[in-house]
Order: structure tokens, then C-alpha cells, then sequence
């Protein structure tokens, strides 16, 4: 796995792993503003009231379990937290860049004060920041993760190529994980509470009817498929579509793809990063990569070794 690649002034803003013992905590009860607080210095270490912090809504983690937090919250209460919340000024209070989980934890515990170093960043920074910190530890379910890049996208008009640079992922890891947006409401439900998979999700997106996506679900969950049987699921869901758009006096000129085509389907759109539509019928058939700009079609023509000269 590739290591994951800080953006630009957000190993800066870490400023680093803090220490295991870091400096002596300096109390302060002074002002947002005041000379107490020194965002300048990034080795400092001070306590601040927990009430004063506030959660980013730029986190794109929405769900935290209980069960874990409660074991960090006995962890804390013998060990104290170690390292410390980054934290900027907003508003009149601190508000979390990182450790949403050891704040969470505190408050199980009802302490009055924590450890935190504040550091100065804009949003844009914040989000790349949260998202770094929560695929490094594995914490965001894959809807999440999508979210977040979404978010990078349209809120700070980033490429795909950018936000995988950023993130330390590959172009089509990013693609392929925004494509989950795509499923209806009622199957990104299903996902988010684990009763599909993502290798699920990714065959049931080789259907394009809505309902369809839909009643495969529905199947997937009732009667336990796993991925390979959910392949063979959607090919008969699109030979029944081939059926129902063709002309009932005569059988379509294209048959339904088998599994084998259909896995093949997927391995390219994961290739491509884009939506990839493959015919056979005895040998014979037609692929189809779409592209949605002009920035795409140059990228899968690199894919292709293609130039345009």
C-alpha cells in the first residue's frame, strides 16, 4: 500500500507526532485572542476547558461507536491523554482539526479540561487533514470516505487526481469510492450498516435502473448472497432490462453478459475510474468508456498509451 502522502502545509500543521510525555501542561483561562494563546508555537501544549471545544463540521467521520469509545474512555482514565487535541480558533471557541474521538471520550468522563495545541488552518486544510488522519487508522466506513472526497471536490473545485495525491491513494481508488454515491438512498443505507459490502455495492452499480440497484439489494440482504452470487445476480437483472428495451418480435442482437463478463466489467471500470458498458454476445460485442470532460478523456487515453497526435 502506497504511504499515504500529507498535502501541502498539513505535515506543518501536525506539526509532527507530539511527544509521549510532552511539555508541562500550561492551565490558562485567558481569552480566545489573548497572549496567552500562542498558535505560533508549535511545541506548545496547554489545557483547555472541554466546554470550549466544539466539533468540526467539516469531519467527515459522522459515526463513532459506543463500545469503543468507552474502551478509549478507560484507557484515558488511567492513562490520561497522551497525545493531544489539535484545535484552531473559531468563533469564540476551539474547534477540533483532530481527535474528535478523544474528545467524545472526555466527555464520557465528564473531565473539565483537556490537552491541546492549537494550530492555525483554513477549511480546506481542516477537511485534508480530517480525512488523512481518519484512512490512515481505517476509522471511516466507505460512504464516509466518499462523502469526504465529494466534498473536496465540489466545496475546493479539486481534481480527482489532486484529492488522491492528498490522501495518498490512487486516481481510480477515489473515482471508485465517489461511484458509491451514486447508489440510491435505500442501498447506501444498506451499506452504511453493513448488511451489503463495498464489493457488493461496485456490481450493483453495473445496473443503470435505480430500481433495479434496488431489488438486487433487497435480494442481497435476504437471501445472504455473497459477491460472486450477486454477479450472476446482475447479469440476470440485465438480460431481464435487454428484454423489456428490445422488440418482442424479435430477440435482441446482443444477449445478457454472463458473470464472467460481468466481473470483467467491473475490473475495468475500476481500471478506467469511469463507467464502463461491455456487449458480447458469441464472441462478438462492443466496449463503451465514457468520459465526462476533457480532462477524463485525456486521462483514459494515458491509460490506453493513446496520444491524440
Amino acid at each position: 500500500m502506497a504511504k499515504p502522502a500529507l498535502g501541502r502545509g498539513l505535515g506543518a500543521l501536525l506539526g509532527g507526532n507530539p511527544p509521549l510525555n510532552p511539555p508541562a501542561y500550561t492551565p490558562t483561562t485567558a481569552p480566545l485572542g489573548s497572549a496567552a494563546i500562542t498558535p505560533d508555537n508549535r511545541d506548545r501544549v496547554q489545557r483547555v476547558a472541554l466546554n470550549r471545544i466544539r466539533p468540526s463540521a467539516l469531519q467527515p467521520r459522522k459515526e463513532f461507536a459506543a463500545e469503543a469509545l468507552s474502551e478509549l474512555a478507560d484507557s484515558i482514565r488511567e492513562q490520561g491523554i497522551v497525545q493531544p487535541l489539535i484545535v484552531r480558533e473559531r468563533d469564540g471557541f476551539f474547534e477540533l482539526i483532530a481527535g474528535e474521538r478523544r474528545w467524545r471520550a472526555a466527555q464520557l468522563l465528564n473531565l473539565t479540561e483537556v490537552p491541546v495545541i492549537t494550530r492555525e488552518a483554513d477549511d480546506r486544510a481542516v477537511l485534508e487533514l480530517a480525512l488523512i488522519e481518519n484512512l490512515q487508522r481505517e476509522n471511516l466506513n466507505a460512504l464516509e470516505e466518499a462523502l469526504g472526497y465529494a466534498q473536496l471536490a465540489e466545496q475546493f473545485q479539486l481534481t480527482q487526481e489532486i484529492i488522491a495525491t492528498k490522501v495518498g491513494k490512487s486516481r481510480a481508488a477515489v473515482a471508485n469510492a465517489t461511484r458509491l454515491l451514486k447508489l440510491p438512498a435505500s442501498v447506501q443505507s444498506f451499506l452504511r450498516d453493513g448488511r451489503i459490502s463495498v464489493g457488493h455495492a461496485k456490481v450493483i452499480l453495473g445496473l443503470a435502473d435505480e430500481k433495479n440497484q434496488q431489488l438486487a439489494a433487497e435480494h442481497i440482504v435476504k437471501e445472504g448472497l455473497n459477491v460472486r452470487q450477486t454477479e450472476g445476480l446482475v447479469a440476470k437483472l440485465q438480460a431481464r432490462g435487454t428484454r423489456l428495451a428490445g422488440d418482442p418480435a424479435k430477440p435482441p442482437a446482443i444477449v445478457s453478459v454472463d458473470s464472467n463478463i460481468a466481473r470483467l466489467e467491473e475490473k475495468l471500470r475500476e481500471k478506467f475510474g469511469t463507467k464502463v458498458h461491455l456487449k458480447y454476445a458469441h464472441g462478438k460485442g462492443a466496449l463503451e468508456i465514457s468520459f465526462f470532460s476533457d480532462g477524463e478523456l485525456q486521462r483514459v487515453l494515458e491509460i490506453l498509451d493513446v496520444t491524440a497526435d
